[in-house]
């Protein structure tokens, strides 16, 4: 089934050419169906690569999905054109009174900020305690692993010596846990992040598990017993080339940067990357789609509390 998705979003060009199924709010309002209502608060830089590597990811689902964007109000991205902006995602203030049966909160470029002193943690921490009541599952993802956990749970994040960058191996506490049916013992999961928290913290907290760790890249998803909340310290939803991009951009801006792990042929940036986490992703997404968002929502929205 497909994606319903704003009108003329760039994204939609971008995943026809891939063969994947978008599509439009005017088609889709001619049928009869309720969607799922999927709500993304998108706070990467660069809006629409980050729109179009949640949507491919979603889209790998037999269900009908309705996506809206959520932007910080008065924060001007300077990657993203404000037309972009305007013609596709609202402020907070225009969609709190709506109901959500997912919400996804993507990371940030903040993470090296103590959470009070990021510009708009006050609207943050509003649309944290929104999603506890507004919405039936929330997926975390990077820095906003983090800062739920610390809003939340007052678990704190701590800086690394180096940045924690490249594609790490994996393994799950479960296999029986719904968001890890069909995985493999072992899979990968990019990370690209100054800071991490960590297991003697989280495993003071009755209401968190961790689910998933790696030797090399720590804790790396978590849950919330009632499962209506997941947390990512990794990015999944990464495509092929994004970690690529990442490189190249530090290197041009002369900041300290190794190559990523476990990412290019032979450590070599010349040569193509090698893509290790696709079916995760595609898994993760899917699983979390059905188990946690499809079976676990209400018909009628307005029954979430």
């Amino acid at each position: 089934m497909p994606l319903n998705i704003p009108d003329k979003l760039p994204a939609i060009k971008i995943l026809q050419e891939e063969n994947i199924f978008v599509m439009d709010e005017s088609r889709a309002s001619h049928q009869d169906i309720r969607p799922l209502k999927i709500i993304i608060l998108n706070l990467m830089p660069l809006k629409i690569t980050t729109e179009t590597d949640l949507l491919r990811l979603l889209s790998n689902s037999p269900l009908q999905i309705q996506i809206d964007f959520m932007k910080i109000k008065g924060h001007t991205p300077k990657n993203t054109p404000s037309s972009h902006m305007s013609a596709f995602y609202r402020n907070f203030d225009e969609l709190k009174n709506q109901k959500y049966d997912g919400m996804i909160i993507t990371g940030a470029p903040v993470e090296q900020l103590p959470f009070e002193e990021v510009t708009y943690w006050d609207e943050m921490k509003q649309i944290l305690d929104w999603a506890e009541h507004h919405v039936t599952s929330t997926l975390f993802i990077c820095w906003a692993a983090q800062a739920g956990l610390y809003h939340y749970y007052g678990v704190p994040k701590y800086p690394l010596s180096e940045k924690k960058f490249g594609v790490f191996k994996h393994t799950h506490v479960d296999e029986n846990l719904p968001i890890f049916r069909g995985f493999d013992d072992v899979f990968f999961v990019p990370h690209s992040r100054h800071t991490e928290v960590r297991a003697s913290d989280i495993e003071k907290v009755d209401d968190l598990q961790i689910i998933s760790t790696s030797d090399e890249a720590g804790v790396t998803i978590l849950k919330a017993k009632n499962g209506r909340q997941l947390f990512i310290t990794g990015h999944a939803e990464y495509s092929r080339h994004t970690l690529d991009g990442e490189y190249q951009r530090d290197l041009k801006k002369k900041l300290p940067i190794t190559i990523p792990v476990n990412y290019y042929p032979d450590n070599d940036p010349r040569q193509k990357p090698i893509m290790s986490w696709q079916s995760t992703a595609n898994l993760f997404f899917s699983n979390w789609l059905n188990y946690y968002v499809y079976q676990e929502t209400p018909y009628n929205l307005e029954e979430i509390s």
